[in-house]
């Protein structure tokens, strides 16, 4: 028997049980559909958090006051037998290979100008704060280097702050306001960020981190941001600066340093984990397709044993039989595919227009996977009705009819 022949009864005995072969068609699409669209949009979340982690740059590390292994959670909510202070940072400054270090303390306060005011998100810092979190300052200038242990009475504002207090953000120049009660001189003015993380950096002020600390009567940092200035000399400035805290706090290390490599390794690799968790939960929906591909065939197989028969009368070998069936699930299972393909990546493009903000991503990777599973299914689930066709006798099933 030609292959073509094959091909013709195949696709001609799909045709013929039209509405069989629609239900079988649409559960294959929608399983494909449903793991394309959930996979966009979970590797697109993946790649919007990566950039939006990585835009600082790859060469930071972060410390923490509290140890993770002690107390469960480092920073604020964390236990510590020695505190990190300005004075820990400063002396970070010695490290050969360190470049930036910026002390940080973060806190709410209400600041006022005139009648006007609200409570707003004030972060303590250093004058290196736009070199390390790539901003730039629009108006004015930025918090100056002084004595870091002092602190001088002045504020750099966000665009939008400055806009709400004096109608327009250049007029803030030069202008005094109150924070938390304490009264400080407006020195400059941020350019538009926008969002980082939900988190509106249009919408804050900047003021020493000394004066912060007395702000909201703190007497250590939340946390200190180091930079190394050659990626080929990471991990030594990394021990360093352990080996310096370490000393400085009496032998102990009671303070949390992860780097900006550790987390951007560990969030990819939860990311990926959620996705592909996700994506399972939506292959759900191949299998019972592939189940439907199984039954129908198992039914044709008895609906056409007659016809089976008058093949194998003709001189179909049991090898031709078995192709006959396993390509019409082949092909029930690649239509589906293709049509779920189709399917999901129009979703895929309906949302990023439908909802900008959402990050919808397809990866080719999962595309071409969607129609080798797509082809897999088609060969699993043919193969025992298949066999079950080619094995049947000849002579019995003639007489079936």
């Amino acid at each position: 028997m030609r292959s073509a022949d094959i091909f013709a009864l195949s696709f001609g005995s799909l045709r013929a049980h039209k509405l069989r072969t629609t239900l079988s068609v649409l559960g294959i699409a929608i399983g494909i559909s449903a793991v394309i669209l959930i996979t966009a949009i979970g590797e697109g979340t993946r790649q919007f958090l990566m950039k939006e982690f990585t835009q600082f740059g790859t060469n930071i590390f972060q410390i923490n006051p509290g140890k993770i292994e002690t107390s469960g959670l480092p920073g604020i909510f964390g236990g510590t037998t020695r505190k990190l202070t300005i004075d820990d940072a400063e002396a970070l400054r010695r490290v050969r290979g360190v470049g930036v270090v910026l002390p940080t303390v973060t806190g709410q306060g209400r600041v006022e100008a005139g009648r006007l005011g609200r409570s707003v998100y004030v972060i303590g810092v250093n004058s290196q704060a736009p070199e390390l979190w790539n901003f730039e300052v629009r108006s004015g200038t930025f918090i100056k280097d002084g004595d870091p242990r002092r602190g001088a009475q002045e504020v750099v504002l966000g665009p939008k702050l400055a806009a709400e207090l004096f109608g327009e953000p250049h007029l803030a120049l030069g202008q005094w306001v109150r924070i938390a009660g304490s009264r400080m001189r407006v020195v400059g003015v941020t350019a538009p960020k926008g969002l980082l993380f939900n988190f509106d950096m249009d919408d804050l002020c900047y003021v020493p981190v000394a004066t912060a600390m007395r702000l909201f009567n703190l007497d250590e940092l939340m946390e200190i941001n180091v930079t190394f200035l050659r990626a080929e000399d990471a991990d030594r400035v990394v021990e360093e600066v352990r080996a310096l805290l370490i000393a400085r706090h009496g032998g102990h290390e009671d303070f949390t340093l992860f780097t900006q490599a550790q987390m951007l390794t560990i969030l990819d690799s939860v990311l990926r984990v959620i996705t592909l968790g996700v994506a399972g939960i939506g292959a759900i929906s191949l299998l019972v397709g592939a189940i439907g591909i199984l039954t129908m065939m198992w039914i044709a197989v008895g609906e056409r044993t007659h016809e089976i028969g008058l093949l194998r009368a003709l001189g179909a070998r049991s090898a031709e039989v078995q192709r006959i069936f396993l390509m019409e699930a082949v092909g029930l299972s690649i239509t589906g595919g293709v049509l779920g393909l189709s399917v999901g990546v129009g979703g895929a493009w309906l949302l990023r227009v439908a909802i900008p903000g959402l990050p919808v991503q397809v990866p080719v990777f999962y595309m071409v996977l969607a129609l080798a599973v797509a082809l897999v299914t088609g060969l699993v689930s043919g193969v025992a009705p298949a066999r079950r066709a080619a094995r049947l006798d000849p002579v019995v099933a003639l007489r079936a009819e």
